[in-house]
Order: C-alpha cells, then structure tokens, then sequence
C-alpha cells in the first residue's frame, strides 16, 4: 500500500469515526450564515442550557441502551424526584438532605425498573410503560396534584445562577458527561456494560455477572433522572407533578442520533452529548426561525428515524 492510499485511508477513518461532531459543525456554521444570531455566544449558552435537563437523562438512558434495554419511565422518575426534593425542603430538612432523599428516590425508582426487567423478566418496554405510569401517578398523589412553591433561594441558585458566567446546569451537565465518558471507558463496569449488549451468553461464560450489571444500569438511570429533577425544580422554582412528559423521546432520540445501537453492544456517552446538541441546536434554529413548535416536533422526529435506519443498515451489513 502506497504513502498516499494509507493517507487516505487514515483520513477516511477519521471522517468516518467524527462524523458526528462534523455534522454537528456544518450544522452549526449553515445555521450560522443563515441566523447571525444564532452563533452568539448568549445563544449558544442556550442551547446549552436547553438541552442540559434532557442531556443528564439521556447520560443513564446511554447505558441502559447500551445493555439492550430501554427506560420509558425516565420522564416520570424526573417529576417524581423534583416532587421530593420540594417537599423535602418545604419540611425544612436542609437543602443537602433533601437533594439526597430526591437523588435515593430515583436510584430506587430505577432499581425497581432493574428487578422487574433482571428478575421478573418482564421485557425493559413493557415494565419501564407501567411504572411510567406508577410513578406518575404516585408523583400525583404524593403533591395532591398542585405544584409545590416558596423553595428557598439557596436551591433554587442551582438551577438559575451562574459560576464563572456560565449556567450552572450547564456545568453540571458537562461534569456528569465526562462521569459517564469515564466510566463507560475507563472502568471495568463500563466494560461490562459494553460486553453485555454484545453477548449476554458470552458474558455469563466470561463470569460477568448479567443481572447485576443491568440491574445497576437501571439504577444510574434512575439516580442520574433525580439529578435532573433536583435541577428542573430549582430552574423551576418549584416541584411540578406534571413535568417530564415526553422527556423520554427527547432522550433515546439523542442517545441514537449520538451513535449508540438500540441493539445494545455499542454505544458512548461523548456520542450522546453530541446527538443531544444536535437536537438542541436543530430546535434553537427552528425557533429563532419563528417555526411552529408542532413542525419542529416533526423534524426531531425525522432525525431520529434517518439515525435509526442508519442503525439497521449497519447492523444489517455486519452480519
């Protein structure tokens, strides 16, 4: 092979394994020359901040996708949590305890979806559906369906402020990324996770334990859901039983756009993050365009379906 063919080949590579963030770059500066607006760094720090709730779900919805299961209930998980936390604080229990009892509330939310799909063996579709709807229902319950107000200020700071001039939800979304991007890499659980989605049989051989890694995948799904209901509610000002609708279909869009396969086995977080800035910068355009929010609901969703038929096709051709 000639100096030039492995040059090319090389930079094939290359184009081939970024794809994604080259999309999202043409993306960014098409828009640009279409909205001067739009490349501002106060905008830019929107999409940011738009798509930071939606961003820290899809970093658990990565590995519990990654498996080979799917998380329906991470919508009602996130209202549920910020119910918690809000009643938690208006019990004047201190704002780290209520933050903790909000974040224990979606691990366990999440490890109840774990058992039901490891243990019970019912399908991650149809468990995660129904407890969508229980936890749903026991978020309404929970705040005699009425929003909770009068949060404390110090809370509500996490949600609104700013450290350095930058959106604290942002920099909590970025630090939860690089905590997933670690994780999945760098650690023998992310290993696992990976080894799973592949071949549960060949795992059980290689003495992974398979239950145990999906039922602690459910389980960050969960805890990483209750982070963002912790920071939804201070952005908010308040606990919302009704928030979270549709979350879920924000997420897997971003989490399959961003390259991870919805047949499990492959996948990575820093994939997620840029799916989910590409769905954030597709919505942050269309609005500023003055696009009706019903047509740009049509466009995610066009996305999302040319990400998962490249899915097919690439699974297709690798067997």
């Amino acid at each position: 092979m000639t100096q030039s063919e492995i040059q090319s080949n090389t930079l094939f590579r290359f184009v081939h394994d970024q794809r994604m963030v080259l999309i999202l770059l043409i993306l960014c500066l098409a828009i640009g020359l279409l909205i001067p607006e739009f490349l501002t760094a106060n905008n830019l720090l929107n999409v940011l901040r738009q798509v930071s709730i939606t961003g820290m779900i899809a970093v658990g919805m990565t590995f519990v996708i990654i498996t080979g299961g799917i998380d329906i209930s991470v919508g009602a998980i996130v209202a549920l949590c910020g119910v918690v936390v809000a009643l938690a604080l208006k019990a004047e229990v201190g704002v780290a305890l209520s933050i903790v009892a909000a974040l224990a509330a979606g691990a366990a939310a999440g490890l109840a979806n774990g058992v039901l799909v490891t243990h019970v063996r019912i399908s991650p579709f149809v468990a995660t559906l129904g407890t969508m709807s229980v936890f749903r229902g026991l978020t309404l319950i929970t705040a005699n369906g009425q929003a909770i107000w009068e949060l404390p200020k110090s809370f509500i700071a996490i949600g609104t402020g700013y450290t350095f001039g930058i959106p604290n939800p942002v920099i909590i979304v970025l630090a939860l990324f690089l905590a997933g991007h670690v994780l999945l890499r760098n650690f023998t659980f992310g290993r696992h996770v990976l080894a799973v989605g592949g071949d549960e049989d060949a795992s059980r051989v290689s003495g992974i334990n398979v239950q145990r890694v999906k039922l602690l995948t459910y389980a960050l799904s969960g805890l990483v859901c209750g982070l963002a209901g912790i920071v939804l509610a201070a952005r908010l000002g308040s606990g919302q039983p009704s928030i979270g609708v549709g979350f879920e279909l924000t997420v897997i869009a971003a989490v399959v756009i961003g390259g991870t396969s919805l047949s499990g086995g492959r996948g990575s977080v820093f994939g997620t993050l840029i799916g989910a800035l590409i769905l954030g910068v597709v919505g942050n355009a269309l609005n500023l365009w003055g696009v009706a929010g019903f047509y740009q609901t049509v466009v995610s969703g066009a996305i999302v379906l040319l990400a998962a038929g490249s899915d097919a096709l690439r699974n297709r051709k690798e067997r």
